[in-house]
């Protein structure tokens, strides 16, 4: 049994030190830890798949990352694990309890997962190895997973077994009530815009010196078509991270950062926004393209329509948030929403449907990543203007 605070400790030598999760009775001595050391971030979130998300946006703003969470949850992360992490090559440490060890009496929801555990892990080509259960491992286990990381770019998992950790108890901050935060609400009752009509407004407005996260699907899909910039990230896959990503980006730095959703993948994972609206990022824009239907794959209706984000947002702890359904009301909420201090969100209603000769992205993901990584890294003066960012790519745009 290891000291919580020897493995925390030797992890930030090594630059580890941000952390997200979701807890469990295995994880209680280090989780308790990580939460209650004021020298390193840690995250809770409310699903495995958006604390992978947030380490996802953490790790691109430059911090070493480190996810927490019961083999059990490991389920609800294998979506981004191999739809984000790995074709975008994002690495993270992974610390995956192993309840239903074989060998060991657990409750019959680990019975499953328990033995399958090193093999599924395999199969979504996370390497692995057992977490240090004496204090001599320590080391020798951080360089086997630096190892592995450095040499694929791909996240490695250390397998934790009970009573691996000695408990040294929790000192976590309060967390205070939050203010009600002001909605204002734009909208015309007319015709509602395409999106590709509010993306082209949002090139416009937005700072050359802002991160731009797109959703999956036919969001990004139309802002590579319209405009390919070194501060956008397209994600692939991953449905319903983009808000997750967004808040690890603004926890990592102090640039602004611009999340581009949409209804079906907010829904997916709204557990973000009180994620968010709890963290509370002064620089982060939330801004969802809302078409009522999953428009990727045929339009389907989804539940949006019955659905006040603005008014769930702003009860999660967002501090303003916008309603429109016109151009001209995104135009101003957009501008409003920009200069101010966020978490804030943009909810845009918009018609079904999208752009004619629509492309994808031709930069590849670990690409797009490297260079959204480099962009972020950059002092905000050394940026130009949005208009000279556009790349060449968009010159086939009929």
């Amino acid at each position: 049994m290891i000291d919580a605070n020897a493995f925390i400790n030797a992890a930030a030598v090594r630059g580890f030190d941000f952390y997200s999760g979701v807890p469990c009775s295995f994880l209680t001595p280090l989780i308790n830890r990580v939460a209650s050391n004021r020298h390193i971030t840690y995250v809770g979130a409310t699903s495995e798949g958006e604390a992978i998300a947030i380490a996802a946006g953490a790790w691109l703003g430059g911090r070493r990352t480190v996810v927490m969470c019961q083999n059990s949850g490991l389920g609800n992360a294998v979506n981004p694990l191999t739809s984000l992490n790995w074709p975008f090559r994002i690495p993270t440490l992974l610390i995956v309890t192993w309840r239903g060890q074989p060998g060991t009496k657990d409750e019959p929801q680990h019975a499953l997962m328990g033995p399958i555990l090193p093999r599924l892990l395999s199969v979504i080509q996370v390497a692995h190895g057992r977490f240090p259960r004496e204090a001599s491992e320590i080391v020798p286990a951080l360089d086997m997973a630096e190892a592995s990381i450095s040499e694929s770019d791909l996240p490695f998992a250390f397998l934790m077994e009970q009573n691996s950790v000695r408990n040294n108890g929790l000192d976590e901050p309060a967390r205070l009530p939050l203010p009600p935060g002001a909605r204002i609400d734009l909208s015309s009752g007319g015709v509602r815009p395409a999106r590709a009509d509010l993306l082209e407004r949002f090139l416009a407005a937005v700072p050359a010196d802002t991160a731009v996260i797109a959703t999956t699907g036919k969001c990004g899909r139309e802002l590579f078509t319209l405009a390919d910039r070194p501060q956008h990230f397209y994600q692939v896959g991953s449905m319903g991270c983009a808000s997750g990503m967004g808040l690890g980006v603004a926890l990592a730095t102090r640039r602004r950062v611009a999340v581009l959703d949409g209804d079906g993948a907010l829904l997916m994972k709204l557990g973000s926004l009180a994620t968010i609206g709890a963290y509370r990022p002064g620089n982060l824009t939330h801004i969802l393209y809302d078409n009522g239907v999953h428009d990727s794959t045929g339009g389907q209706a989804t539940v949006a329509p019955v659905i006040d984000f603005a008014g769930v947002a702003l009860a999660c702890g967002y501090r303003s948030a916008w309603v429109c359904d016109s151009a001209e009301g995104f135009e101003s909420a957009l501008a409003e929403a920009l200069a101010a201090e966020g978490p804030v969100l943009v909810h845009a209603r918009i018609r079904p449907g999208s752009m004619a000769m629509l492309g994808r992205p031709t930069v590849p993901p670990h690409e797009v990543a490297r260079r959204f990584k480099a962009f972020l890294a950059q002092p905000a003066e050394a940026l130009v203007s949005g208009a000279d960012l556009v790349n060449s790519a968009t010159a086939s745009v009929a």
